[in-house]
């Protein structure tokens, strides 16, 4: 959420120095505060953030699934992002010429904090099975900034008219000094003196259009247009990981404070662990009353090191940038006076994928396994099917990590692609009636298996990603993603508006309606050890309670529609020079109660897929809007 401050600065500068030559300058800026702000007062800093991992029938916890409580995480985040800008424009009847330059910085610095013990406990119904170990607070400050330069033109001839742009693009990063700790977990203090991120990506990109009047009439167009377009740059990707403070040995957060995971017995029932964790290895203090806490899951874990490095490929260079070609090509027709009918093709295929190799663990140190879902009537085919391609790291390696982040394309091939038919309807009456509706549909592909086969050992939900997204739904590159060909089936979508002036009353009727797919599905069911350990020949290593895996293949399962309706009545008055505008809005009309979000945290006959975010309920605005 926004929180304080709020700046926000604007200047703009035009001079038309010709009837045909315009010359135009621009500067913006907004800083503002956001995150997870601590309350104030905060009565909970001592007590130590629990988090329960029972999904149904958690009566030790009053039966609320996933229910985090005692303390709060919490960050003070500011951000700002200054433009500068100018430009040149050459108007002419039949060329519409634009030169000119942008230029963008952006600062995000962040400090992540939990509770003043640094840890958290995972409990199952009341049990605790595995403790995090954090280190707070923990800073990360990041500088971006990029330049462009761009030419665009327009040229009609005839019954032709051509577009064409040029854009050069420059985009880097770096970072402030910045010292983390002291902390429990990392007693000696680490400074890290001004760094280099991205230096630099540098791409051109081309984009280009066209229309012609078929017959000459005006009446039929045909259209197309094919363009390459880059992942923005921002405090995100490797513009901000490669921030030495996020580079640091933990595996639980990219953006938090850092912490590692370790499997935690609480032999004793005294909910504390009876561990020394200063020890990152496993050990068993059972026999002097003690408990048993496994291997940290970085054994790097508070010294300084950085266990993520990238391949200086991924940092520079022409082209390397994430980016995507959409190209298009459609028809629009007029059926009558003041009406078309558009339908249109469209294709997109992504470039730029990472992935994060894990030098420290080979193909051969992981071991294949295979799960069965329970038998539920809820899943496919009533469940009871076989889910295999899943991997365990061997328990000598168990907590080793130093990733090198590299580009996709050394690894193996990673495709990702959409293709949509679009159909549009146009209406533009002379009676004051405006209708527009269309349905778009389409199916997206990603492929990553060649880079699964080749480097089973990826170890983390988050690698295997372009900036785009993580190729596409649970198809990141991971020992426990064995999806990876996704296709997500021809999903369409609905949408329409229209509006109405009743003459002379000038009062203005409309409406917008849209139903689109439901929310896509899974089911994350927490494999125990001992449902495990037949399939893979011995427990899970790192004394691993469970291991999480989805039992539907992402895709092919989704929620219901989403059908929305909201209508808008305005009354406008006028009075000598002033025009005020009376509106009332009606959101979610039919008042639905469709769902957002489900419950996918699956449990033989739990709440698995029951609700946990629906529409907001019908409401009301009035606004009043006065020109003068």
């Amino acid at each position: 959420m926004l929180g304080r401050p709020l700046r926000v600065s604007q200047a703009t500068w035009s001079a038309p120095l010709t009837s045909r030559l315009l010359v135009e300058a621009g500067y913006g800026g907004i800083y503002f505060g956001v995150g997870n702000f601590e309350r104030t007062p905060n009565p909970t800093r001592d007590l130590i953030r629990v988090v329960e991992q029972c999904a149904s029938g958690c009566a030790a916890n009053g039966n609320i699934p996933g229910l985090v409580y005692r303390s709060q995480d919490f960050s003070r985040a500011y951000t700002g992002a200054y433009m500068w800008k100018g430009s040149v424009s050459y108007v002419t009847g039949t060329h519409n010429l634009k030169v000119g330059y942008q230029h963008m910085f952006m600062t995000d610095d962040r400090t992540w904090m939990t509770n003043n013990q640094n840890l958290t406990y995972r409990v199952s119904n009341g049990i605790p099975n595995q403790l995090t170990e954090s280190i707070s607070p923990w800073e990360n400050d990041t500088r971006v900034a990029w330049d462009a330069l761009f030419a665009q033109e327009q040229w009609t001839r005839g019954r032709l008219t051509l577009q064409g742009a040029v854009r050069f693009d420059r985009a880097y990063s770096w970072f402030p000094r910045q010292q983390e700790g002291p902390s429990r977990f990392l007693p000696t203090p680490i400074v890290v003196p001004e760094t280099p991120g991205v230096d630099s990506y540098k791409d051109i990109t081309p984009r280009m259009g066209a229309a012609y009047d078929l017959f000459g009439t005006g009446r039929t167009a045909l259209k197309g247009h094919l363009g390459k377009y880059l992942d923005g740059a921002g405090a995100s990707g490797n513009y901000a990981n490669t921030n030495p403070t996020l580079r640091m040995p933990q595996t639980t957060s990219t953006f938090g404070t850092p912490g590692v995971t370790r499997a935690w017995t609480d032999a004793n029932s005294n909910h504390v662990p009876d561990c020394d964790l200063s020890n990152p290895q496993a050990h068993d203090l059972q026999s002097t009353g003690g408990d048993l806490c496994g291997v940290v899951s970085n054994t790097s874990f508070g010294k300084n090191v950085l266990t993520n490095n990238f391949d200086s490929r991924t940092l520079n260079g022409w082209g390397v940038r994430p980016s995507d070609w959409s190209l298009g090509v459609s028809i629009e027709q007029q059926i009558f006076s003041r009406a078309s009918l558009e339908l249109a093709y469209n294709r997109r295929w992504y470039h730029g994928f990472f992935v994060a190799d894990n030098l420290l663990v080979q193909p051969s140190d992981l071991t294949p396994f295979s799960v069965v879902a329970p038998r539920d009537p809820r899943l496919p085919g009533g469940g009871g099917y076989t889910i295999s391609g899943l991997y365990d790291v061997v328990p000598d390696k168990s907590g080793q990590v130093s990733n090198l982040v590299t580009n996709a394309d050394q690894s193996g091939r990673w495709t990702q692609y959409f293709n949509g038919i679009d159909l549009g309807v146009h209406v533009r009456a002379s009676s004051g009636l405006t209708l527009y509706g269309g349905t778009s549909t389409g199916q997206t592909v990603s492929d990553n298996c060649d880079v699964r086969t080749r480097l089973p050992e990826l170890a983390t939900t988050t690698t295997g990603t372009s900036a785009f997204g993580p190729g596409l739904m649970g198809s990141s590159v991971t020992p426990l993603s064995p999806y990876c060909h996704v296709a997500s089936g021809f999903l369409t979508q609905f949408k329409g508006l229209g509006s109405y002036l009743v003459p002379r009353v000038d009062v203005q009727l409309s409406a917008a309606y849209q139903s689109k797919p439901g929310a896509l599905l899974a089911a994350d069911y927490a494999v125990p050890n001992s449902a495990v350990a037949p399939s893979l020949g011995r427990n899970l290593s790192g004394n691993a309670p469970n291991v999480t895996v989805n039992l539907v293949e992402p895709g092919t399962l989704y929620g219901d529609r989403v059908n929305e309706l909201d209508i808008r009545v305005a009354k406008i008055l006028r009075y000598r020079r002033t025009r005020t505008m009376l509106a009332l809005d009606m959101y979610n009309t039919l008042n639905s109660s469709a769902v957002l979000a489900y419950n996918t945290a699956f449990v033989p006959g739990g709440t698995w897929l029951q609700p946990t975010t629906i529409m907001t309920p019908r409401f009301l605005r009035l606004t009043v809007e006065i020109d003068f």
